[in-house]
């Protein structure tokens, strides 16, 4: 899942993972903007019109999320958990330095 994946980095980053075989959510504020990237991806992409800054919103692509992609909450874990194991050892290389 890619929030604000309607263009620069992020589009370009969504267009990658499916080049890759991955199944990509994206979402941003512009249903026009949303469909553009759609159609432009082509392919293994589901898009959510939505602002990643209303709760509403999130709730909304995170059900849709859900409802589409059976193994996004382990993803989601696997990633969670690898970033907080990893906190440690970014502060700890900090302060060595």
């Amino acid at each position: 899942m890619i929030t604000g994946a309607t263009s620069g980095m992020a589009l370009a980053g969504a267009k990658l993972l499916v080049d890759e075989g991955a199944h990509v959510f994206i979402s941003g504020r512009r249903q026009d903007a949303v469909d553009e990237a759609v159609a432009l991806i082509g392919r293994n992409v589901t898009g959510v019109q939505g602002d990643s800054a209303d709760l509403d919103d999130l709730d909304r692509l995170f059900e849709t999320v859900r409802g589409e992609d059976a193994t996004f909450p382990l993803n989601a874990r696997g990633t969670l958990f690898t970033i907080q194991n990893a906190l440690p050892c970014s502060t700890t290389a900090a302060r060595s330095s």
